[in-house]
């Protein structure tokens, strides 16, 4: 998704309106930032920066090379202590966090289970009933153990993998966000991730509500769920729009329920809201597997979430209660 199928249309929006935008391939999408054009001296330099630190972060976060800080600690983390760089420790805390609260539908430590479906080289498939079983027994945060003041993991099991690729975009944008505003003075930016994680910087031009995202529906690309505004947020979706198999008769997507070992379903799609995106696209990937009840209750639980899920011909909207 780019930009433009982002966006809504704003007929209100001043005939200057105009963006510079900066995109780069990253974590198997499109990364793109775009600055209002005028609002920065050196808005390329900025977006060109972002975009480099995104290759930074993906470098120690990707589970597809092995030298990446996350595939060396899957390695190794099940023969003792790992020391982990701070901001990816504290990462891997908050999701600790989030695994809690969502009873477990988002959880990271499910490298196994991705891997038994086949869904690691995108070649989904039924895992036989043994493979299943062992791929479960190496599945869940409650295998991770997190020494605070080392800022040191290791794994209670063999076998155990952290996979973040449920949070890794919307990590990448948040300290993309945190680049642009500290180091260069950007006081208002869109960044995302395919379209399917953002996170807004400020106010859209001439709109103080912030930017106007475009929710689209995810089997029907011509329809969209309505308009959402950001300011200083973000947005995750989960779907499985894409990657899916057909099995006796069912869409079988790559969103699995570490609960049960099988992809959730029931849901077409979860929007989440939150103060970052990391947190939008974890929640997301909770509300999708949980439905509209659990999503409902997430919303309870976490200050600043508002979530957006479809089921069926049904779209239900949910605030939390600051």
């Amino acid at each position: 998704m780019w930009l433009d199928d982002l966006l809504a249309d704003r007929p209100e929006a001043p005939s200057e309106f105009a963006l510079v935008r900066v995109s780069r391939r990253a974590m198997a999408t499109t990364f793109e930032i775009a600055i209002p054009l005028g609002t920065h001296r050196y808005a390329v330099e900025a977006a060109e920066d972002a975009l480099n630190l995104i290759d930074e972060l993906e470098d120690q976060l990707t589970v597809y090379r092995d030298h990446s800080e996350v595939s060396r600690l899957n390695a190794t983390a099940a023969g003792g202590f790992v020391d982990v760089e701070p901001r990816l420790f504290d990462l891997l805390a908050r999701c600790a966090v989030w695994t809690k609260e969502s009873s477990g539908a988002f959880d990271i430590a499910t490298g196994a289970l991705i891997k038994a479906w086949g869904f690691f080289r995108r070649d989904g498939r039924v895992p036989p009933p043994a493979e299943l079983v062992a791929a479960m027994h190496a599945t869940g945060f409650r295998h991770v153990v997190l020494d605070v003041q080392r800022r040191a993991v290791k794994f209670r099991v063999s076998g155990v993998e952290l996979n973040l690729g449920a949070v890794g975009k919307g990590y990448a944008l948040d300290r993309a966000a945190e680049r642009l505003r500290d180091q260069w003075g950007v006081r208002s930016a869109l960044l995302h991730g395919g379209g399917s994680s953002v996170y807004a910087m400020g106010p859209a031009p001439g709109d103080s509500r912030g930017w106007p995202i475009r929710l689209r529906h995810p089997h029907r690309p011509d329809e969209n769920l309505g308009t959402v505004y950001l300011y200083d947020a973000g947005l995750g979706t989960s779907a499985a729009t894409f990657q899916f198999f057909e099995y006796n008769g069912q869409k079988l997507g790559h969103v699995l329920d570490p609960r049960t070992g099988w992809p959730a379903m029931g849901t077409d799609s979860a929007t989440v809201i939150a103060p970052t995106a990391a947190e939008a696209d974890a929640m997301a990937t909770a509300a999708f597997i949980l439905g509209p009840p659990g999503a409902e209750r997430l919303t309870r639980l976490r200050p600043g979430l508002q979530a957006i899920v479809l089921r069926g011909q049904a779209i239900t909207r949910y605030h939390s209660v600051a």
